[in-house]
């Protein structure tokens, strides 16, 4: 049985079809990356799967139930903003968000201390929300989500707005999540993030998934084994030498890229564009980022 189940949802917002046929399936302990520009579906597809919105069409299933009957004790839903008290201690939003929840007192007692525990909160106690660090916070967003046990968990931009120490610490707390047997779903903009966490990703786009697959699967729809990034006074020398070597050319964020078909150092690819005024090579290995470009401008 599937975590979750989306089967042919569509949405229609004012005069613009937000969703269009999206059919979205996650396994039982997986994290799913759903990844799409900004108006691709995202933030509408969660606000479906998490009861907020109805769809015009289609049907939504937690653990193979009707979200509406599921989604108050199967669904934990972490949102992109802190939604914590921000005068409260972190036990003390756990155990607001726990009766809300409808825990027995001394249920929500064991739970509240296990999460302490697994977020390493026993340190601010007594320190408000307010007076901790953007990842502190995070951590304490992403324990109120797990208050109830949920079986899955939504994750929609949990490292937004934190300095690279913390979203790695976050990540760890995330793996950490899934080796436990967690179902995450989770949005995200930091491409390095989804390439690292999630076992298989889908990149929407105008409402409908346009790829899915594994992380690998995904990032063999680049056809190279090596990207070259490449600066010139004349770019369509480089172009033209391009072609004659066979070299696919992309622009990746307003940079001229050549996609190499084969592993080449820094210096067979400089000899190789010798003679085209190139200024600057850099080599990068092909990842999420060129994957998802590639898709979402249609390469």
């Amino acid at each position: 049985m599937s975590a979750l189940r989306l089967a042919d949802i569509d949405k229609t917002l004012g005069a613009r079809r937000v969703l269009d046929g999206l059919n979205l399936t996650i396994e039982q302990g997986e994290i799913y990356g759903l990844l799409g520009p900004n108006g691709s579906g995202k933030s509408t597809a969660i606000n479906i799967l998490c009861n907020l919105l109805d769809p015009d069409r289609g049907t939504v299933e937690i653990d193979g139930r009707p979200a509406s009957a599921a989604a108050r004790t199967a669904l934990g839903i972490c949102p992109q903003d802190i939604a914590l008290y921000r005068d409260l201690y972190p036990a003390e939003n756990l155990r607001f968000f726990a009766e809300i929840y409808g825990l027995a007192p001394s249920h929500a007692s064991r739970r509240i201390a296990e999460l302490v525990g697994l977020f390493g909160l026993e340190t601010f106690a007594r320190t408000p929300v307010s007076a901790l660090s953007g990842g502190w916070q995070r951590r304490v967003n992403i324990a109120v989500a797990l208050v109830h046990a949920p079986t899955l968990l939504v994750l929609d931009e949990p490292t937004a707005a934190v300095d690279v120490k913390a979203r790695q610490e976050l990540w760890l707390i995330i793996e950490a999540l899934k080796k436990e047997g967690m179902t995450i779903l989770l949005t995200t903009h930091h491409l390095e993030e989804a390439e690292r966490l999630c076992s298989r990703v889908g990149i929407l786009k105008d409402g409908r998934l346009a790829r899915e697959g594994t992380i690998p699967e995904i990032l063999a729809l680049v056809p190279a084994q090596a990207i070259a990034l490449i600066d010139a006074a004349d770019p369509e020398k480089v172009r033209a030498r391009a072609r004659e070597l066979g070299w696919a050319l992309r622009d990746y964020a307003g940079r001229m890229a050549c996609l190499l078909p084969r592993q080449s150092s820094l210096e067979e690819t400089a000899q190789a564009l010798r003679g085209v005024g190139a200024s600057s090579i850099s080599l990068q290995r092909v990842s999420l980022e060129h994957a998802y470009l590639d898709v979402v401008q249609g390469a």
